[in-house]
């Protein structure tokens, strides 16, 4: 089952600068991503659920990169 991820509206806000810093249309950045123009349009205005996958294909289109925290630490504390 893919990992379906809700867009906050940063996140929205800095994909959409970002495509418009590269000088792409959201078809553009669809056809480069390999995922439906529809879903870009959604995605910018924070109104989508996306798969896992399709947004890390238009992050990496972006040259967007994720940093993971988890919000608990790992390993021996005392």
């Amino acid at each position: 089952m893919p990992v379906k991820i809700e867009i906050n509206s940063n996140l929205a806000e800095i994909i959409k600068k970002t495509r418009k810093l590269a000088d792409l249309s959201q078809i553009e950045l669809a056809g480069r991503a390999g995922v439906g123009k529809t879903l870009i349009f959604n995605l910018e205005k924070g109104s989508t659920q996306i798969s896992f996958n399709n947004i890390l294909k238009v992050l990496k289109v972006l040259n967007i990169k994720l940093d993971f925290k988890l919000p608990f630490h790992h390993g021996n504390e005392e």
